[in-house]
């Protein structure tokens, strides 16, 4: 288990991004201007920018316009190498990864510190979500399906034995990896972000979800505190939202067989995940066809593709082609 410390941790923020300048300075801005809590120094703050196989070097120097932020260049693209990447060099004891399209509430930290101290079992720490913006048709939509809100009470999940009641979709309500933390020494401890998850395009999500239940599974506790709260810049037009939702089936099923699969203890609960998945999205469908415009049924059946997709080899694939990036890309 994480130990409890009497003096506050140190934290590194740290933001993997790819040729986003605009959303990055943004980012950046919010978290320099972060209120700093009461006995919380200064200096156990630091901010870490891993640029993902950048095109240019505009991060690079975008990055250097701000005092005291580190940057790091990751040649491997995908999500997941860069993540890794921030794991190796990140000084704080807890690493907290952000999106660089969101923006940190001014007491985000607080509720970072907050959840560690009420918490001190706990390796992991994630927090709410908020729209930066609902002004399309496609934002609207996305939020009032549920978008990225997790609920307004902390919750904690824990297993206590190894081959307990823990399944794929327990961790789905417990956050995002747009804003999530952890104690590093546990984050290492498993082995860091599989990196055939959030690859890109072939297959854009994931991690997040494999980490938490990863985490969990090895005894840590994951904590869901909602003032550890950052504001998302949703997708604004509809072709972008629906690439989203065949995102979404396919990264949970390909996560879902990943984790049934090879974990020989879990793969009795392969088929109650694929039953719980169908299940919901078939509840969707059915809101939708009842005229619910934000379960347009366009949009359920792509995330369906999406699964279909994700069920019958995603991951596997996603493997071989990770493969081939390390060739491409020795350390």
């Amino acid at each position: 288990m994480a130990k409890q410390v009497d003096s506050p941790p140190t934290v590194t923020v740290a933001i993997c991004t790819r040729d986003r300048c605009d959303r990055l300075a943004r980012c950046l801005s919010s978290i320099v201007g972060v209120t700093m809590p009461e006995g919380f120094p200064a200096s156990h703050l630091s901010i870490l920018v891993v640029d993902n196989a950048p095109s240019d070097g505009q991060t690079r120097a975008l990055v250097s316009q701000y005092g005291g932020v580190m940057y790091v260049c990751e040649s491997k693209p995908g999500l997941d190498f860069a993540r890794n990447r921030a794991l190796k060099v990140a000084p704080g004891a807890i690493i907290a990864y952000i999106d660089d399209d969101v923006t940190v509430d001014p007491g985000w930290l607080r509720g970072l510190l907050d959840a560690c101290r009420a918490c001190p079992g706990a390796a992991a720490f994630t927090g709410q979500v908020l729209p930066y913006q609902v002004e399309t048709e496609a934002q609207v939509l996305f939020e009032r399906r549920g978008g990225f809100r997790k609920g307004s009470s902390r919750a904690v999940l824990a297993e206590d034995k190894p081959s307990g009641s823990l399944s794929p979709p327990a961790v789905v309500s417990f956050g995002v990896g747009a804003n999530m933390a952890f104690v590093k020494e546990a984050l290492e401890r498993i082995g860091g972000f599989d990196e055939a998850l959030d690859t890109g395009p072939p297959l854009p999500g994931g991690g997040d979800l494999d980490i938490f239940y990863r985490i969990v599974h090895a005894g840590y506790a994951l904590v869901y505190e909602p003032s550890f709260l950052v504001y998302h810049e949703h997708r604004r037009e509809m072709s972008a939202l629906r690439r989203q939702y065949y995102g979404w089936g396919l990264s949970f099923m390909a996560y879902a067989r990943k984790t049934c699969q090879i974990d020989s203890a879990e793969k009795k609960k392969l088929k109650g995940t694929v039953w719980w998945w169908l299940k919901y999205q078939s509840v969707c469908l059915f809101r939708g066809l009842l005229g619910r415009r934000e379960y347009r049924p366009d949009l359920v059946l792509t995330e369906l593709a999406g699964g279909a997709i994700g069920f019958f080899g995603e991951y596997e694939r996603s493997v071989q082609r990770v493969e081939k990036i390390r060739e491409s890309f020795p350390s």
